[in-house]
């Protein structure tokens, strides 16, 4: 199955400089501190306009707080400065509910950050469509649903929210194409036991709009969420979609179905630690926490600081996140952890890279 931008694996491999400076930083701290992520999630708002029946982050409360615009750019600003690579804007709200985040992105691209967003779409006419795809990286619609009817149950919205969603995507799809802008447009859905009969229809629905791709992908029970409906969820019954969208696939799109993670979501892994944590990525809250870790929000030994009070530099390289260093290090039992968590595959590359085979000397 065609997956170009290694949606199902991961990316760290094309960062080999990055990679270098964690294995020669070792254990020490004023090597350690200065290791800066190459990818962060930013909340830019905390309030959301849907309550899916399967969201993670449903304890923390949807607040309605959100960044400031000329802070958050400063803050990127200072991001890009030290290194930092990438941002996604999605988090525990939905992104588009700020009043700025067509300038936010464009900011982003004039500080040479590359920005995507991870929405629901339906507040998309209400920003600056030009801005956001002209500067955007990629866009990401979580859209888990083939008909309005499903979606309003799922989403808990609307039913008529579901067209005004595919409205959008045309409409992106239509001035994306004829401004040669060179955004990512895709959808995602997870595959749940409401939606699984409806998914070949729907991917036939958004290929004919014009994304770029669908992602089919598991759920993940979160260590936090009040949402237990889908904890025993069985994909096994499932895999067979797989090839069946496959028929889907040309040159101008492609289904993602992520049979990789959910094949691993009944099975070990052979990595003891994470490595990942907190080097390679952060999240950034609605309120200004700065974490090392999606799954671990609100969760004193994952937090480093207030970007809202202090420097990212002045977090990233504080006594607070020595501490998760020595906590993630010596105390962290991962068992713990979210089955298939975001750093999963990076996990397992850094892994092999401080545990090598016999062989590996062999190129």
């Amino acid at each position: 199955m065609a997956d170009t931008y290694s949606i199902d694996s991961h990316k760290l491999n094309f960062h080999p400089l990055r990679v270098a400076s964690w294995l020669k930083a070792d254990n020490n701290w004023e090597k350690q501190k200065k290791i800066y992520p190459l990818y962060v999630e930013i909340s830019p708002v905390g309030a959301c306009n849907h309550r899916c029946t399967f969201c993670a982050v449903d304890y923390i409360g949807y607040k309605n707080i959100r960044w400031e615009t000329p802070l958050l750019k400063e803050r990127i600003s200072e991001m890009s400065k030290l290194g930092i690579k990438s941002i996604m804007f999605a988090g525990e709200g939905e992104p588009l509910l700020h009043k700025d985040l067509d300038s936010i992105i464009q900011h982003c691209n004039n500080v040479n950050i590359d920005s995507s967003i991870t929405t629901n779409f339906v507040l998309f006419d209400k920003q600056d469509a030009h801005m956001i795809l002209k500067n955007a990286s990629w866009i990401k619609i979580s859209i888990n649903a083939g008909s309005a009817k499903t979606y309003s149950k799922v989403h808990r919205t609307k039913e008529k929210d579901f067209e005004k969603v595919l409205n959008n995507m045309k409409n992106a799809v239509q001035i994306r194409d004829k401004n040669n802008y060179k955004c990512t447009l895709g959808a995602q859905m997870l595959l749940l036991p409401e939606n699984k009969d409806e998914v070949f229809e729907f991917a036939k629905t958004v290929k004919e709009i014009g994304l770029d791709y669908l992602v089919i992908k598991p759920y993940s029970q979160h260590l936090f969420s009040e949402t237990k409906i889908y904890s025993d969820i069985n994909y096994e019954p499932m895999l067979d979609l797989e090839k069946k969208l496959e028929k889907l696939n040309n040159e101008n799109f492609s289904i993602v179905f992520r049979s990789n993670t959910m094949k691993k979501l009944n099975s070990s892994h052979d990595y003891k630690k994470c490595y990942s944590t907190p080097y390679f990525w952060a999240h950034m809250m609605a309120d200004g926490d700065v974490y090392g870790c999606s799954a671990y929000l609100q969760q004193e030994h994952f937090c480093y600081g207030n970007a809202q009070e202090n420097s990212f530099q002045d977090i990233w390289e504080g006594e607070k996140r020595r501490k998760s260093i020595e906590f993630v290090r010596n105390e962290l039992d991962i068992k713990d952890c979210r089955v298939n968590c975001r750093m999963d595959e990076v996990n397992r590359y850094l892994w092999r890279l401080k545990n090598p085979n016999a062989h590996d000397n062999f190129i």
